[in-house]
């Protein structure tokens, strides 16, 4: 890895940001820890940063020569305050920017497809994480957590489609390595766990771990674009953007691996059931809104 300056680490509170910086700071890496109210890292530097009140961004950026890019979550159109956050970064001396995507947003897509596209315009060194679903969904304050714990259930429009999850340390550990290796990837990395699994496959695992029945519940598209407005409060438009990726994997979009974390982390990615027995010991720290993937979208399934 190469010698870095300071690594600005947007959403440094939420699901991979928090465990970039951790990783980070643990390699001997000088962080500036970004959220909205600073963010009390041991080890980093906290800076406020809000995506939408512009009089944040130079604090946050001056002296910073790469970042971490977690959208903000839940808006439709993040291209609109992230491009001229960019292209401001770039002027302050900015070399390097690793953004959170989805894999089910490609270049040029909805939402964050948009500043995907953009970003090797912007800067010569890049990469663009398009992560699956995260494991991490089932077990912190995701809807889907919340569900199970109180009800036993969580509930999709799935079907009998796979994903094949990932595990936001595994992101975090890629995210490090694009951040900080000698040459960036100048690519999209598309993140997934070592196997595609049902929702039904995912409930059996979960009740086999915890030793508490777990039922995935199948709901119709409408049904869970319903549910996202009305149990997690996102906005409307967002929720049926989020029950149409429902759909997609119904339709076979997520039914597939790849080899790009043990590539980049010289080891596999890790399984469902491993961090399923890891996590569930854990007091929930996620915002159910936080970046979930895919982050896109940063959906809660989810940032």
């Amino acid at each position: 890895m190469t010698s870095t300056g300071t690594v600005l680490v947007t959403g440094a509170t939420g699901t991979t940001g928090s465990r970039t910086a951790a990783r980070l700071l643990a390699a001997g890496h000088r962080v500036r820890a970004a959220a909205r109210r600073g963010a009390a890292l041991p080890g980093a530097e906290p800076a406020r940063f809000d995506w939408y009140d512009p009089a944040t961004h130079d604090d946050a950026l001056t002296g910073t020569d790469r970042v971490y890019l977690v959208p903000p979550v839940g808006d439709p159109d993040p291209a609109a305050v992230m491009l001229p956050f960019l292209e401001r970064a770039r002027t302050l001396g900015l070399r390097r920017a690793v953004l959170l995507s989805s894999s089910a947003v490609p270049e040029g897509g909805p939402a964050v497809g948009a500043v995907h596209r953009a970003l090797p315009t912007i800067f010569d060194e890049w990469a663009v994480l398009r992560p699956s679903w995260f494991m991490q969904n089932f077990t912190g304050a995701h809807l889907h957590a919340t569900t199970i714990r109180e009800t036993g259930t969580f509930a999709t429009a799935t079907g009998e489609g796979r994903v094949a999850y990932v595990d936001a340390d595994d992101i975090a550990a890629v995210a490090v390595r694009a951040l900080t290796d000698d040459h960036a990837p100048n690519r999209d990395l598309v993140l997934t766990g070592p196997q595609a699994l049902t929702h039904d496959d995912i409930a059996t695992a979960l009740t086999e771990v915890t030793g508490r029945p777990v039922t995935h519940r199948r709901l119709t598209v409408a049904e869970v674009r319903d549910r996202l407005t009305g149990q997690a409060g996102v906005p409307p438009e967002f929720a049926t953007l989020l029950a149409d990726m429902d759909r997609a994997i119904a339709n076979g979009a997520e039914d597939r691996t790849t080899d790009t974390v043990h590539r980049l982390t010289g080891r596999p990615p890790h399984d469902f059931r491993t961090v399923a027995e890891r996590e569930t010991a854990r007091v929930p720290r996620e915002s159910p809104v936080a970046d979930s993937a895919p982050a896109p979208v940063t959906r809660t399934r989810s940032a």
